[in-house]
């Protein structure tokens, strides 16, 4: 069990819960209307920021060979795929990512991810799951 916090209202009491909007911890419904009272958000981390709209590339999406476009069934596997939501919480795969999207030359950020092992164990769990599912719908055919 963790370490017992006081809630943030009043001072006194352990917290039981925590405010949905900025994580607060508070001990009961007075002191949650209380802390209400005030508007709060999520604290935003000074790490990861979500990209400012001037870092947004624009980019076509050309395919040269549809049978390399993922599938409903395929993206659904991988959306529903507990490993892969997990590694998503990775701070810096998170960044990894975001600067492959937001860079005018996604192909070299992209090369130049794969030299990390967190990206590199990455791609291939989400290569593992489309594999696996690609399996499955083919033996239900």
């Amino acid at each position: 069990m963790g370490p017992r916090v006081v809630c943030q209202v009043c001072n006194e009491a352990q917290s039981k819960y925590k405010c949905p909007s900025c994580r607060a911890p508070y001990c009961s419904v007075p002191c949650f209307k209380k802390h209400k009272e005030n508007p709060c958000a999520l604290p935003v981390s000074s790490e990861v920021k979500p990209p400012s709209p001037e870092l947004l590339v624009e980019r076509p999406l050309l395919v040269e060979e549809p049978s390399q476009v993922l599938q409903r069934p395929q993206l659904e596997a991988i959306a529903s795929s507990g490993e892969i939501c997990s590694a998503l919480k990775d701070e810096n795969l998170q960044k990894l990512i975001l600067s492959i999207d937001c860079s005018p030359d996604a192909e070299k950020e992209l090369e130049k991810a794969m030299g990390v092992d967190v990206f590199r164990v990455f791609t291939d769990k989400i290569l593992s799951t489309i594999e696996t599912s690609s399996s499955s719908a083919n033996a239900n055919s």
